[in-house]
C-alpha cells in the first residue's frame, strides 16, 4: 500500500473522488481557494506527484490535463485500516479496542458491511436448514458499498 495522503493530497482527492469525474488542476484550485489562500502552481504540483505516486491517472486536454482517480475512497480507507491493522502485534485486541472506539452508528455500518461480505457472521452461527448457498449475496468481491455519509 502506498503511503498515506497528506493533508494537502488529502484535500485534492477528497474533490477527485467526490466529482467523480476528470478534473483540471483549475477546478480543484478554485474550489480549494474557498477554504485557504492556495497558488495554482502549488495544486499542479500536488497533482502531479498524485500522478506519480498512482492515485491518479491524467489525460492531455489541449493544455491542461484532467486526473482521474484510480481507486476510490472506499479502497483508501480500507487499505490504511488493513495496513495499521497489520502492524498490530495483538490483531485481536487492535480489533477491540478499534471496536470500542466507534460510535453507534460505525457499528452499525460494520454489522451491515459484516452482513453483505458474510452474511452467517452478523446474526445466526448455522445457516437455516436446507441453505446451501456459497456465502456472500452474490455481489462481485470488487465492488464496494456506497460509502456512508457521502
Amino acid at each position: 500500500m502506498p503511503r498515506p495522503l497528506g493533508e494537502l493530497e488529502d484535500a485534492v482527492m477528497t474533490r477527485v473522488w467526490q466529482w467523480n469525474r476528470p478534473v483540471t488542476v483549475r477546478e480543484v484550485l478554485e474550489d480549494l481557494q474557498q477554504e485557504r489562500s492556495i497558488a495554482y502552481t502549488t495544486v499542479m504540483t500536488v497533482m502531479d506527484n498524485l500522478h506519480q505516486k498512482g492515485w491518479v491517472r491524467r489525460e492531455v486536454d489541449g493544455r491542461a490535463y484532467r486526473y482521474t482517480a484510480v481507486s476510490t475512497r472506499a479502497a483508501y480507507s480500507a487499505a490504511l485500516m488493513n495496513e495499521a491493522w497489520s502492524r498490530s502485534d495483538n490483531p485481536a485486541a487492535a480489533l477491540v479496542a478499534f471496536f470500542g472506539m466507534m460510535s453507534a452508528e460505525q457499528r452499525e455500518a460494520l454489522q451491515d458491511a459484516v452482513r453483505m461480505v458474510a452474511p452467517g457472521l452478523s446474526g445466526a452461527t448455522e445457516a437455516p436448514p436446507g441453505d446451501n448457498a456459497p456465502p456472500g449475496d452474490g455481489t462481485p468481491a470488487d465492488e464496494a458499498p456506497p460509502e456512508a455519509g457521502r
